[in-house]
């Protein structure tokens, strides 16, 4: 039997297990990748586990996050990196250089490498044949001393692809579609490969547009072929001798194929409040719009720009629509400077923002009370805007620029023609904004420079023999860790002091529950389906962790959310019979009086709610390993005893 792309990577990095799915496996890590708001805990994880220097072929820290500093706390933090970087091995993208996903593509990603990257958008490599992975800080942390990464072997999806796309219709309209046939969870456990002979219709940009958003899906990573089309994309980088061909084996099999024909697209956009709630634009047609958003890693590309540019050059942005761009790198916004396109796009009325994440992550650009915002980006879950409801709708560059200039929901396909964007044959490269770290015979001089904000790793203990808890928290189905962590240009600055953003932990759900939890002492947190879906951020898992909380139980986990939870020595249970969840009330007394011999023994766990006097059974599916962290009571502690 034939291999898929990402089986063959795993097949040549693999270091323990077996390809089978369902079962663990550890892989070699190629590359890491940190952003600032998870970078500053995966270094201070980093500097737990004792390794001088990093073990991978590269390893980049990025700020992009964090780069709206209102007082010292991002700043400190930032400088914290630096320094950790400078002595550790890691290279430095300075606040500025961009988005690190748009920016590790360009200058770093290489086709049949592993990556993985504390941001749940790391599978935008995969638009450039790598398999690229979210992780948590933790795992990223013992990637770069050398540790192996551990996933659970998933099942392979085939998003064929034929056709080509109409004029007007673009990348981002192919991942809506295959998020409106998936949904938000039916990635979970999979890995999705586009193949077809649609994919040579594509570049690399568009690829990316499509595995970045992946992340919705809730799969372990999306993946395309490396080919011809990815060989032009590393020439016109100055890196051609990157390039590896790699696909699948024509006899390779799948455990499921979706086929999308492209020549059928049309414009579309995720309607409020989760990227699968798919309607064409033409349904929308004529509602008024408040704001438009276009950047992020999703759709901030060279490509992306010019489209932007094309459609806003000679025209004005309609009045009462505020229009924001941010390009996703210094090498895009530089090229747009320099082409002549920047002055369009400013001439037309639009806002230029900094090469960062910006309003996409909540940090500026909140739009006005239940003000309808169009953005280019990848989420819309409620309040992650900054305003709790704000109307977002995710859509392209070319419905979101159209419907700037008229402020309304306006399909883009009504334009007329449409110009033709074509990619350079050479990118204007000056990596002269990422510092490489110091020699290793000058580590040791090097001082890690922390300020007040930095506070250390919360306390952890090994999985005592029972808990006793109350319920602290009962919420419902797709709960992302912005419920649970939230974003924020107010909250994201505290990402390096569990103590004080634990102050936030679900607040978006229940305001009381910081300060419940911390009356409580220990406290078991209860959910429904797709808990803990969106953005890698491990602060999901910390902040409970410091407040005490030593269980989730619930219907069904998010993978990344589960395995920092895991990480963090907190047990993830679901619901043996699904209809127990309303067997438990807010404030119930909860009893798991064998929980320690049980996971020992692989058995389910007993759950007794001592409040109305019921018994049931949850599942804890762990592997020996992750059995092994758990009891130890975090990979922190296993790495240590292993070490």
């Amino acid at each position: 039997m034939g291999l898929t792309i990402a089986q063959k990577i795993i097949k040549n990095h693999i270091v323990e297990g077996e390809m089978v799915v369902g079962t663990d496996i550890g892989l070699k890590i190629d590359q890491t990748l940190t952003q600032d708001a998870t970078g500053t805990m995966a270094y201070l994880e980093f500097e737990a586990i004792g390794v001088p220097r990093v073990k991978t072929e590269k390893s980049v820290a990025y700020i992009d996050h964090n780069t709206l500093q209102t007082g010292f706390e991002n700043a400190d933090d930032h400088r914290f990196i630096q320094s950790v970087c400078k002595k550790h091995g890691i290279y430095f993208s300075r606040p500025g250089n961009g988005i690190c996903h748009q920016v590790h593509l360009e200058r770093f990603g290489k086709p049949g490498k592993t990556l993985i990257g504390s941001d749940s958008h790391t599978p935008t490599g995969g638009g450039i044949g790598m398999l690229a992975i979210g992780a948590g800080g933790l795992d990223v942390a013992v990637a770069m001393g050398g540790g192996a990464y551990y996933i659970t072997m998933p099942k392979m999806v085939k998003v064929n692809l034929t056709g080509a796309l109409k004029p007007w219709v673009s990348a981002k309209d192919i991942i809506l579609k295959v998020l409106e046939v998936m949904s938000v969870k039916g990635g979970v456990g999979k890995i999705v490969e586009y193949g077809g002979e649609g994919i040579k219709t594509l570049s690399v940009p568009e690829r990316a547009t499509i595995t970045n958003m992946g992340a919705e899906l809730g799969a372990t990573t999306s993946i395309f072929p490396s080919d011809e089309i990815t060989r032009e994309f590393l020439k016109a980088q100055g890196r051609e001798e990157d390039f590896t061909e790699l696909s699948s084996d024509a006899d390779a099999e799948y455990d499921e194929v979706i086929d999308i024909n492209l020549s059928e697209l049309q414009p579309l956009a995720a309607c409020p409040h989760s990227p699968d709630n798919i309607k064409p634009i033409s349904e929308l047609a004529g509602q008024k719009i408040n704001q438009v958003c276009i950047g992020s890693c999703t759709n901030s590309s060279y490509r992306d720009m010019m489209r932007v540019a094309s459609i806003l050059k000679g025209k004005t942005v309609a009045d009462g629509v505020s229009l924001a761009i941010a390009p996703g790198s210094k090498q895009v916004l530089n090229m747009i400077a320099l082409n002549g396109a920047l002055g369009d796009m400013i001439a037309a009325g639009a806002r230029i923002l900094e090469s960062a994440c910006g309003p996409c992550i909540g940090m500026g650009q909140s739009p006005n009370s239940k003000g309808v915002s169009l953005r280019t980006f990848n989420r819309n879950f409620e309040g992650r805007s900054g305003t709790k409801d704000g109307q977002i709708y995710l859509v392209s560059p070319e419905t979101a620029a159209a419907s700037a200039l008229t402020g309304v929901f306006t399909d883009p396909t009504t334009l007329g023609e449409e110009a033709p964007i074509e990619m350079p044959e050479k990118f204007l490269i000056n990596d002269n904004m990422v510092i490489a770290p110091a020699p290793v015979e000058e580590m040791d001089s090097i001082e890690i420079l922390r300020g007040p904000n930095i506070k250390p790793y919360p306390e952890t203990s090994p999985l005592a023999d029972k808990i006793e808890a109350s319920c602290s928290l009962k919420v419902g189905d797709n709960i992302t860790t912005d419920h649970i962590m939230p974003a924020g240009a107010k909250i994201l600055p505290l990402r390096s002091n569990i103590p004080k953003i634990s102050q936030h932990c679900f607040t978006v759900c229940d305001q009381q529950f910081p300060e419940r939890a911390k009356m409580l002492g220990e406290s078991i947190v209860v959910g429904g389906e797709n808990y803990g879906q969106g953005s890698s951020r491990e602060h999901a898992a910390l902040a409970p962790l410091y407040l005490g909380v030593k269980a989730v139980l619930v219907k069904s986990f998010a993978r990344i959310h589960r395995a920092n939870l895991i990480n963090a020595g907190i047990l993830p249970l679901t619901f043996v019979n699904p209809d127990d969840y309303n067997k438990i009330n807010l404030g119930d007394q909860l009893s798991l009086p064998y929980v320690k011999q049980e996971i020992q023994e692989g058995k389910n766990i007993t759950v007794v709610n001592r409040t109305l006097d019921v018994k049931f059974e949850a599942v804890c599916e762990l592997t020996d390993r992750t059995r092994d962290i758990i009891i130890a009571g975090g990979l922190l502690d296993y790495t240590k005893e292993n070490s």
